[in-house]
């Protein structure tokens, strides 16, 4: 009875290290499930960031590459101002009148109270430049983009601000009733399918008879 006693004891044991093994087992796989779960969301997590990273990146250069397009696109028609009333065949000319000319006939602008918005197309002087480019002995006014691909549009708005006496001038010219005519032009470039509208603006200064 002794022998059996010990054997099954023995077998008992045995059994219960066998459950302790299997146990420390579990835990163990078990713990190498979480290990690996939290390994997989952290690659998940780092992988979307840098999706998104990526693709805040890729807006960032596309508004800034519509921004330097717009802007160039606006530089042009300050350009187109300046191009056309420099342009002898229209200041010669007696139904042609280039935009300096013309902002000279309508009322100042009011720079306290006033803004010269791009907007704006029916107070102030309008041109436009489009893909076809300056051209002498004419007034642009035709309608169109400035590029094709992409479609960008270019335009201007002149206005006059005030007439003043001439910095640094001569004494022949303060004697001679001539003047300085300020005007301001703005530049404006905007790419289609876009809601902002880039400008720029110059400040213009021209000799002229004193209108008093």
């Amino acid at each position: 009875m002794k022998s059996k006693y010990s054997f099954a004891h023995a077998s008992q044991l045995g059994n219960q290290r066998s459950c302790q093994r299997l146990n420390q087992r579990s835990k163990q796989q078990g713990l190498v499930m979480v290990f690996a779960l939290l390994v997989l969301v952290s690659l998940t997590v780092l992988g979307i960031a840098s999706v998104s990273s990526g693709l805040l990146q890729n807006k960032m250069a596309v508004s800034l590459q519509t921004q330097t397009l717009a802007f160039d696109a606006a530089e042009a028609a300050i350009a187109g101002v300046v191009f056309e009333s420099e342009d002898s065949t229209v200041i010669s000319d007696l139904v042609m009148i280039d935009p300096l000319t013309q902002a000279r006939q309508n009322d100042a602008l009011d720079m306290q109270n006033e803004a010269l918005r791009c907007q704006d197309n029916e107070s102030w002087i309008n041109r436009r430049v489009t893909s076809g480019g300056l051209s002498i002995g004419a007034q642009h006014l035709e309608q169109g983009h400035y590029d094709t691909s992409p479609a960008i549009d270019s335009w201007s708005r002149t206005a006059y601000v005030r007439e003043q006496a001439c910095l640094g001038s001569s004494n022949v010219i303060s004697g001679s009733h001539i003047t300085c005519h300020v005007f301001v032009i703005k530049g404006c470039g905007q790419m289609e399918g876009s809601r902002s509208i880039v400008a720029n603006s110059l400040t213009a200064a021209v000799l002229a008879p004193a209108s008093q």
